[in-house]
């Protein structure tokens, strides 16, 4: 569990070291209500997660835990892997990374650009967090959990208050779902100011799935998305700060992501990644419709993609 005094600290910990990212009001009257763009895409490593990797180093640093020849441990699918082979570098210790077999290519060579110590492996983000696990064990690494601790949920919450800052009023932030950490920080940050909608791919319903059980479920997790939104349940921390807070959850379709991702590059010029898109797919698919004056953000949340998957003016084919 956190709060927003979570989230603060986590903002003083990391003040000057994270990017204050800028707001982009989308064309009036595409939509009923007032919708912004919180463009994180331009953070350090282009995900939000360099915010939690910071958070959660620094605070290791300071009680002592984080051994300069060890360094840190991670499993993830890509952003969370740059984000701390970033954090790792910035602090001067090594970082080994544990990826999923399907990680993109550029994720992979973005990673080893920083210099983190890559270990590619297995069908899906349960597998590499298995084996980052038992290797931090095996070395004494501080293991980040990609999503699933407090430091790392409320670094990425210092997106929240930026926005409450940036847009007076605001009412709603819609922002995508894997494992829940953004989601978490994000409705620590704002509970009491603004309500949080989470939008998940229809093929990775975690927080959605968790709803309906009224616990953390796993679910079979596939889709265009899963690269970034693949994990295989909601974390813990995600899934007691969404019942607190009252954030609810809507789907859409990969096709709906696919179009989304082609809009905001046609109409905006922005290049995002397909979990980041999902945000926006809500509003464009209407699975989510803002009230006449609902003021709206979006959070754009990473942008690690390969632009060779663009077509000018063509959503293109979902995949499987």
């Amino acid at each position: 569990m956190i709060t927003r005094a979570d989230v603060d600290e986590a903002a003083q910990r990391t003040a000057g070291l994270t990017r204050l990212t800028p707001v982009l009001q989308a064309d009036p009257g595409a939509f009923p209500g007032d919708v912004w763009f919180k463009c994180e895409f331009l953070q350090h490593t282009g995900t939000f997660k360099a915010r939690g990797a910071l958070n959660r180093l620094l605070g290791s640093k300071e009680r002592g835990e984080l051994k300069p020849d060890v360094g840190v441990v991670v499993a993830s699918g890509g952003n969370a892997g740059l984000a701390n082979a970033y954090a790792a570098a910035q602090l001067g210790v090594p970082a080994t990374v544990f990826v999923p077999a399907a990680a993109p290519a550029v994720k992979v060579r973005k990673l080893e650009a920083i210099g983190a110590t890559v270990i590619q492996g297995g069908a899906e983000y349960a597998v590499a967090y298995k084996a980052a696990v038992a290797h931090a064990q095996e070395t004494g690494g501080v293991y980040c959990h990609a999503y699933d601790q407090p430091e790392i949920a409320a670094g990425a919450g210092t997106v929240g208050t930026e926005l409450l800052e940036q847009i007076a009023g605001m009412d709603t932030v819609l922002v995508a779902v894997g494992g829940g950490g953004l989601m978490a920080g994000i409705a620590a940050a704002v509970e009491g100011h603004a309500k949080v909608v989470g939008v998940e791919p229809e093929n990775a319903p975690t927080l959605h799935a968790a709803l309906a059980a009224g616990e953390p479920v796993d679910v079979a997790v596939s889709g265009i998305a899963a690269d970034s939104l693949g994990a295989r349940r909601i974390g813990d921390i995600g899934f007691s700060v969404a019942v607190r807070a009252g954030v609810v959850s809507v789907l859409v379709s990969d096709a709906d992501i696919v179009a989304a991702r082609s809009l905001l590059w046609n109409d905006y010029r922005i290049m995002v990644e397909h979990g980041a898109a999902a945000a926006y797919a809500a509003l464009t698919a209407g699975a989510y419709m803002p009230k006449p004056g609902e003021r709206v953000a979006v959070v754009l949340c990473g942008a690690n993609t390969d632009p060779a998957t663009f077509q000018e003016g063509q959503p293109g084919p979902a995949k499987e």
